[in-house]
């Protein structure tokens, strides 16, 4: 395996990043749907993402406990005890393959040893689980991303970093087959900018910011996967996109804002693509669909089925090109029926099932449409999650020759998608939402063309906010 992602590694780099004139990996919306990615990735215990079948994807965490060296037993006792559960209940449901997502806690990324010690649980568990039964398996690992600890961050080094990265080599070494991290470059201008509705500073943080340190970051990771048996799976605009989604949810910015976010957020997670990323992406990444479209890779999404986290408007849409399928995360809690992670491997089985059962039937396209139907126009931030929308917004981002252009490209493309629902009767916007799109509309439309331009009024308006030897600045 440590051969096969070498020259999965070596591809990638080969091919480069998307220049303007790019083709798209899907380039027919009737082409996206769950299960199949152009580019499937074998890895794990014999699974083969994005070749015809939906797995579950099973993310899970501890209950309310201190993590400390004095409770060191206690943690890996509720990680061996989960590792159980989930074995148990994907076994029993005869499932297809599955995944497992390790996320380490800070305090596990802090102390590299504590999140290797659970990856090599985890990952004997998986091969026990291979052995016995013949259950087709991997294990994605998550590294939390500890860069942040300085105000403003200092991301490229210092003890943060060399402690992340350790991290990274002892989870590979330890067995993990995937990996992940949730990156935070930029997210000290664009946590201001999003509570001030700052489109200006949105755009910067994700447009100029973000993608460097992807750059830098997804180079490192490249590098640490190679030659081993762990693929640098994908990250996510969590701390971006889904932090707007849910101040959107709680009435406190415009669910327009947080569209545009989504949407622009897609070319700052195409960088660890264009860094040798090979998927799947990260399920909190719900600009997956518009990544899928352009790389071809397979995607992880998350929908309904992740409410133990957090809630959204896009629960069955989020479903429609998924290859694994998630939860996001849940406690080791006690539910009637057992423990909650146990509990919610049945529940993505069984949605898995469905799905792959409706490819069996020569349905899935079928099924794919009324997971988008149900959704679309309930709210704008599903709308830019249609196979129709995701190809839009992919082909606006390649026709672009840079990180900044095309984060503007798709955040046009989005607003531009908002404005025909509206037209057309298919979204009912409030006054109040027509008019952020304007001012949304307006404040992309002044943003100077050139990026170094750009750059000059960001450092000028945020340089106290941010390192600017981080970005290569």
């Amino acid at each position: 395996m440590a051969e096969l992602n070498d020259a999965i590694l070596n591809t990638t780099a080969s091919a480069g990043a998307h220049s303007s004139g790019s083709q798209l990996a899907i380039d027919n919306p009737d082409e996206l749907v769950f299960g199949i990615a152009p580019k499937p990735l074998r890895c794990g215990f014999d699974l083969t993402i994005g070749g015809g079948e939906v797995y579950p994807e099973v993310n899970f965490t501890l209950p309310v406990i201190a993590i400390t060296a004095d409770t060191r037993p206690q943690i890996v006792a509720h990680y061996d005890d989960i590792a159980k559960q989930i074995v148990r209940r994907a076994t029993a449901l005869r499932v297809p393959g599955i995944v497992l997502e390790f996320e380490l806690l800070p305090a596990m990324t802090e102390v590299p040893e504590w999140g290797a010690e659970i990856t090599a649980l985890l990952h004997r568990h998986l091969e026990t689980a291979h052995q016995k039964s013949g259950l087709r398996s991997a294990l994605r690992v998550t590294p939390t991303d500890i860069r942040d600890q300085l105000k403003p961050p200092v991301l490229r080094r210092g003890e943060p970093w060399e402690r992340l990265k350790r991290s990274f080599e002892l989870c590979i070494a330890a067995g993990a087959d995937l990996i992940s991290i949730e990156s935070v470059g930029g997210k000290e201008v664009h946590d201001q900018a999003l509570v001030y509705g700052d489109v200006q500073g949105i755009l910067f943080a994700v447009g100029i910011l973000a993608p460097r340190d992807m750059a830098w970051l997804w180079g490192q990771i490249g590098e640490l996967c190679r030659g081993t048996n762990a693929a640098p799976a994908g990250d996510s605009a969590c701390g971006f996109a889904n932090t707007a989604m849910q101040l959107a949810h709680q009435k406190m910015l415009p669910e327009t804002l947080a569209t545009v976010v989504r949407a622009a957020s897609a070319a700052r997670s195409l960088v660890a693509f264009e860094q040798g990323a090979v998927g799947p992406s990260k399920d909190c990444a719900y600009e997956g669909p518009i990544l899928k479209v352009i790389t071809g890779r397979p995607i992880s999404m998350e929908g309904k089925s992740a409410t133990c986290a957090h809630f959204s408007p896009m629960g069955n849409i989020a479903a429609a090109a998924c290859d694994l399928w998630s939860n996001e995360s849940v406690q080791n809690i006690r539910l009637l029926s057992g423990n909650a992670p146990e509990a919610f491997t049945e529940l993505l089985a069984y949605d898995c099932r469905l799905m792959n059962t409706a490819a069996r039937r020569g349905k899935a396209k079928e099924l794919r449409d009324w997971l988008t139907e149900s959704d679309e126009w309930g709210s704008p931030q599903a709308a830019v999650l249609s196979p129709r929308a995701a190809v839009r917004i992919a082909s606006a981002i390649i026709s672009e020759e840079n990180a900044y252009r095309r984060t503007v490209a798709a955040a046009k493309e989005a607003v531009l998608m908002l404005q025909e629902g509206i037209a057309e009767g298919k979204w009912d916007a409030s006054t109040k939402e027509q008019q952020w799109l304007q001012r949304i509309d307006s404040a992309l439309s002044d943003l100077p063309p050139a990026e170094a331009e750009f750059v000059a009024e960001g450092v000028q308006a945020y340089g106290e906010l941010f390192d600017r030897a981080s970005y290569g600045l």
